[in-house]
């Protein structure tokens, strides 16, 4: 992960957050609904990791967003 993007990060795991609590999810059920471990989905949405475009785009199938919802990112 590239610290240079920290803040795009944070924003992203704060809308991937959002929007699963939205949907009504834990974490471990939207990591099992992905097949990724439940510690791997909280380093996500804690912008400690990054995530490969193809979980991002199953985390927005999953969540019935685009992606563009995703990185609508609102000011922190």
């Amino acid at each position: 992960m590239n610290h240079e993007f920290s803040k795009q990060y944070k924003n992203l795991g704060l809308n991937i957050a959002f929007y699963r609590k939205m949907r009504g999810y834990t974490q471990m059920q939207l990591a099992e609904l992905l097949d990724i471990d439940r510690s791997h989905m909280s380093a996500i949405e804690l912008a400690n990791v990054g995530s490969s475009l193809d979980v991002i785009f199953r985390i927005c199938d999953i969540l019935r967003i685009t992606p563009k919802e995703l990185f609508d990112f609102r000011e922190i």
